[in-house]
């Protein structure tokens, strides 16, 4: 079923937005070092298992299976020259998977780090970063999806350069951006989250925020810091699922349980929040308990 982020947002109470896809897929067979993007092709129907898996939990928006989808990412796995490719297929899945549901969900594509560092102390220079970016965005737009989000950014340069990557392609789209701030509530580049809510407020966004880093709490403290600074646009939570530990099977383990989760839910919700999911080791559970959570909450305001 299809609806348009602005219609969602123009709605009254939080957009639920789905959880983790690289995580997930992991726990499916996903051997380190390995691409999750090039699943798309080889694995599609596991892709497609967890879009359902989320949808089924009340997501309204998922992201493509698409994050280290960016030529530069891929040329790590010798995929470079399947970049537009591997985004096609992605976005198709998520487009395919959202069509089918009984709810309106939009399907936003995911636009992850080059994983690179922005020249002049790094080695990317600016264009070349945009370049990626648009021939990824490029790929999905032809697919159908209704948005791009932009995540786990540390720098601001990085985030332009995909912001403008993405308007070469569609100069209407809505773009959805959230930064990390996991090294002491900054971003590793060193920006505040006051310092990154001015910044991606001149950047025509529909919604800004935090995702990753190191659980829920340093998520909270993002939306609240980013509310006092801009509470005039829609803020986006999507924490890690608690801190990861590495258990005897060698894979990282996340500790927040879907109860802990919903908690976080609500709270994100009355600090601000509009756009709320999960990342790294949350799961369709972790996604249904928010769903109760802040369907509780909101029936009781």
């Amino acid at each position: 079923m299809r609806t348009t982020l602005d219609d969602l947002l123009k709605a009254e109470g939080p957009i639920l937005a789905d959880g983790a896809m690289g995580t997930e897929l992991m726990n499916m067979g996903l051997e380190g070092g390995e691409s999750p993007v090039l699943w798309n092709a080889t694995q599609p129907e596991k892709v497609m298992a967890v879009h359902r898996a989320y949808i089924d939990a009340g997501a309204q928006m998922i992201l493509t299976n698409t994050f280290s989808g960016n030529r530069l990412r891929l040329e790590l796995h010798g995929l470079g020259d399947r970049a537009k490719e591997l985004n096609q297929l992605g976005a198709s899945l998520a487009r395919e998977a959202a069509d089918a549901a009984e709810q309106g969900v939009i399907v936003a594509g995911d636009l992850g780090p080059t994983g690179h560092v922005m020249a002049p102390l790094g080695d990317l220079e600016y264009a070349d970063a945009v370049h990626a970016f648009e021939e990824q965005a490029g790929a999905m737009i032809s697919a159908g999806i209704d948005a791009f989000w932009i995540e786990t950014m540390y720098d601001l340069e990085e985030v332009r350069a995909a912001v403008e990557g993405v308007r070469r392609v569609d100069s209407e789209v809505p773009i959805i951006a959230t930064m990390t701030f996991d090294t002491n509530g900054r971003t590793m580049m060193g920006t505040t989250p006051e310092q990154a809510s001015e910044t991606l407020g001149t950047l025509g966004l529909a919604a800004q925020g935090g995702n990753c880093g190191n659980g829920v709490v340093e998520i909270l403290t993002v939306v609240e810091k980013m509310h006092g600074a801009s509470a005039e646009r829609p803020l986006v939570a999507k924490a890690n699922a608690g801190m990861p530990r590495l258990g005897d099977d060698n894979m990282a383990h996340y500790d927040a349980t879907p109860e802990a989760m919903g908690e976080y839910a609500v709270k994100a919700m009355e600090q601000g929040a509009r756009i709320i999911g999960g990342c790294c080791g949350s799961t369709p559970e972790h996604i249904r308990a928010m769903r109760r959570a802040l369907a509780g909450a909101t029936s009781r305001s």
